[in-house]
């Protein structure tokens, strides 16, 4: 008997026919492949430089380009590697960078001898018309700082522009205003020494031989300097009008965005401006700390205003009321803002740091006496700054302490704007407070 035997299971083969595999897209052109690495380097550009930024500054991009440039040099100074290496401090690279970059010699143009001089033993650059006519005096002091090992410009347009900047500057008054402009060159140094150094080199400038020399007419001098130089500025026009020994005293002061206190990081602007380039509020406080010789690593302390807590013994209510923007500033500034003021905070900061109460540091603590004979002023301020409110608390304590005061406020403008209206950052704002500082003083000085 033969056995039908089926398999339990089968094995079932299939072959599947041989993929046909694409070919490869033909390579991009070289000038395509170009366009498109420049597109992507250029999304990463923007996205590095797009801040976003009130809808009211004047010409944004301008200002965002503006403040990627400076972000990049405060990320070359963090990097430390040059301090790591022992080749000096960071900052004094920067210095040494920047100068390379901005500091010009003293060269004269078809309407301005320009000269470097010595003003009282201090280095000064002299900007005089070669009409021959001038009899108005002009002093500009601008300041370097450093401390102990470290240094920094305590302007942050010193150090950023250098004196390329000024010097268009100066050039132009000089020129518009047939006028002697005498601009300080900035040393290294911290708190009290640019103060004297600022002092010295204003009496020199008010002396006898200095104003024969330059043919200047002792009833027209001025004194006048931007955000670090606008805090001399003022402490100088305080010191000098004070002193009854002087024969001849300034006639007027410019303040350009001054900084004039470090007790209230609080202030309507401070709040409003916090993140707005390119003086940020916590470079601010950091600077303060730099210009004072002070520990950094109070720096958090300042920012939260436990400097000038109430348990502080050394900050009297006298003093608290000489900054008190509640009452000095005009509503339309204070907005929905409020005051920071802690009942308890770090007491032992100015014990520490006694320069915060200091009027040579503050002018903006100055007595209403010491105000009061201090010579006409123009005081010019920016919506979009953290310095704003110290300006236009100045204005305030100017008026009640019955000086002349204009105030010149530029809603669209930005601190620092000034030294930008010249080219390659020419602005619109920064060429409107150029004219008008100069026509200010053209009709006053």
């Amino acid at each position: 008997m033969t056995e039908n035997l089926q398999p339990d299971f089968y094995f079932e083969i299939a072959v599947n026919p041989p993929r046909t595999v694409p070919p490869l897209p033909p390579p991009l052109p070289p000038a395509m492949r170009l366009r498109l690495a420049g597109a992507v380097l250029l999304s990463a550009a923007a996205y590095y430089v797009y801040l976003p930024l009130p809808s009211g500054v004047s010409e944004p991009w301008k200002l965002m380009l503006l403040d990627a440039l400076f972000r990049s040099f405060m990320q070359a100074v963090r990097s430390d590697v040059a301090h790591a290496l022992g080749v000096c401090h960071r900052v004094h690279l920067l210095n040494q960078v920047v100068s390379w970059v901005e500091v010009i010699e003293a060269r004269s143009c078809p309407a301005v001898h320009v000269t470097d001089s010595l003003l009282g033993g201090v280095p000064a650059r002299v900007f005089q018309p070669k009409s021959g006519g001038a009899e108005r005096g002009h002093i500009l002091p601008r300041w370097r700082v450093g401390a102990r090992q470290r240094a920094i410009t305590h302007s942050w347009f010193t150090y950023f522009t250098g004196m390329r900047s000024y010097d268009l500057l100066c050039r132009k008054m000089a020129e518009d205003l047939d006028a002697v402009v005498i601009y300080r060159l900035a040393p290294e140094a911290v708190f009290p020494d640019q103060y004297h150094d600022a002092l010295a080199a204003s009496r020199a400038f008010l002396s006898t031989q200095i104003l024969e020399r330059y043919s200047i007419d002792p009833e027209r001098v001025c004194v006048s300097g931007d955000s670090a130089g606008g805090n001399l500025a003022a402490a100088v026009a305080q010191e000098l009008s004070s002193d009854d020994s002087l024969a001849v005293k300034f006639k007027v002061q410019a303040l350009i965005y001054p900084v004039l206190q470090a007790l209230d990081f609080y202030t309507p602007s401070y709040q409003q401006n916090k993140a707005v380039p390119i003086l940020y509020r916590p470079i601010m406080a950091r600077f303060w700390l730099q210009y004072l010789g002070a520990d950094p690593s109070l720096e958090p302390l300042l920012l939260a205003n436990n400097h000038s807590s109430l348990d502080q013994p050394a900050i009297g209510a006298n003093t608290r009321s000489k900054l008190d923007w509640t009452s000095l500033l005009p509503g339309e500034r204070k907005k929905h803002f409020r005051p920071l003021v802690k009942e308890t905070g770090s007491p032992g900061v100015v014990g520490e740091v006694p320069a915060l109460v200091d009027v040579r540091a503050a002018p903006l603590l100055a007595e209403q006496g010491v105000l009061g004979r201090t010579p006409k002023a123009y005081v010019m301020t920016c919506e979009y700054d953290v310095l704003r409110d110290d300006g236009l608390m100045y204005v305030k304590r100017l008026q009640d302490a019955g000086v002349s005061v204009t105030s010149d406020h530029y809603e669209d403008g930005f601190h620092g704007c000034m030294v930008f209206a010249f080219l390659p950052m020419m602005s619109s704002v920064g060429q409107r407070s150029m004219n008008n500082f100069i026509s200010w003083l053209d009709h006053n000085l």
